[in-house]
């Protein structure tokens, strides 16, 4: 499967280009569609995966994908021996490059991973730090474009806190042509800077990636998006996180505000009765169950274009 991202890392969906992403995009459903058309492309290879933040559907969507596609996928926790503590990013860059094919890492630091991959010779996959979630991103799009039949001029609306998720909404709808609007109470808003990247990615497309602090903006929306307020890490400011989120929940006023046709997004964990109550969780458009399956297939896709000879 001779392809232009063979060998190469995703860090940030800005590492891609507008067609590579849509190459992704397109496999992806590919594979849903006929699994078992690409049974063993995979066939020989292994994936290293290294966790610092627990996860159900990272683990399992790479482990499985990598043994659907006729591979193999190895765990490591933080806890065997911390990469960049037992013993330093490049030295385990260098034992990685001749044992296994690719890494998936979670992590804390988006450094790390950006340090991983520029001493490895073979791909790194981000597979979240505090700063990016981009193979969540890819899932929802490839969400998007199943259940809308496109991704530009999608009209995104993302409630709640600027994090990892709301930032590779926003690179990857720069990407894909799609409208995105951050919309997040004073002072927990996106990066700057990944709000001007994006921005800037978004002039090539025709994208428009808009911040707010004002629910209403969920005006007009093909899709409400949310997220926990207090990710890993941001357990001890919880508390000050739910008073400030309250008006930020999406309950039914705020779906009947996006309009009747608005779609709902999370990319789970979800905190019932916290950022989203459990009729628009549970409602007859919510997608959020659609987007988890659709991390397999993203993944899988993603796995095939970088991993494959």
């Amino acid at each position: 499967m001779a392809t232009t991202l063979a060998g190469r890392d995703l860090i940030s969906l800005l590492d891609f280009t507008s067609a590579e992403i849509e190459r992704v995009l397109d496999l992806a459903l590919e594979l849903k569609a006929d699994a078992r058309r690409f049974q063993g492309a995979l066939a020989g290879k292994t994936l290293f995966m290294y966790f610092e933040k627990p996860s159900l559907r990272t683990r399992v969507t790479f482990e499985a994908g990598m043994t659907q596609l006729g591979g193999h996928a190895i765990y490591y926790g933080a806890g065997e021996g911390k990469i960049g503590v037992r013993e330093s990013v490049v030295d385990v860059a260098r034992n990685l490059d001749g044992w296994v094919d690719g890494a998936m890492c979670r992590t804390f630091s988006h450094e790390l991973v950006v340090e991983l991959a520029r001493a490895a010779r073979i791909p790194v996959i981000n597979g979240l730090t505090d700063r990016l979630h981009p193979c969540q991103a890819l899932a929802d799009y490839l969400t998007l474009r199943e259940t809308l039949g496109r991704t530009r001029d999608v009209r995104l609306a993302y409630i709640g806190d600027g994090n990892n998720v709301a930032h590779s909404l926003m690179l990857g709808g720069a990407r894909l042509g799609a409208r995105v609007t951050v919309i997040t109470p004073k002072g927990y808003g996106p990066l700057p800077d990944v709000v001007a990247a994006a921005r800037e990615a978004a002039a090539a497309t025709g994208a428009r990636i808009e911040t707010s602090h004002d629910p209403a903006a969920v005006a007009g929306a093909d899709a409400v998006y949310t997220d926990v307020w207090a990710s890993m890490g941001q357990e001890g400011s919880a508390a000050e996180r739910s008073r400030a989120f309250r008006d930020y929940r999406v309950d039914r006023a705020l779906m009947d505000r996006a309009g009747a046709g608005a779609f709902f997004m999370h990319c789970l964990p979800a905190h019932r009765g916290e950022e989203v109550t459990d009729d628009v969780a549970d409602g007859e458009r919510s997608l959020i169950f659609r987007q988890a399956e659709n991390r397999l297939h993203a993944q899988k896709a993603l796995l095939l274009l970088l991993l494959a000879p």
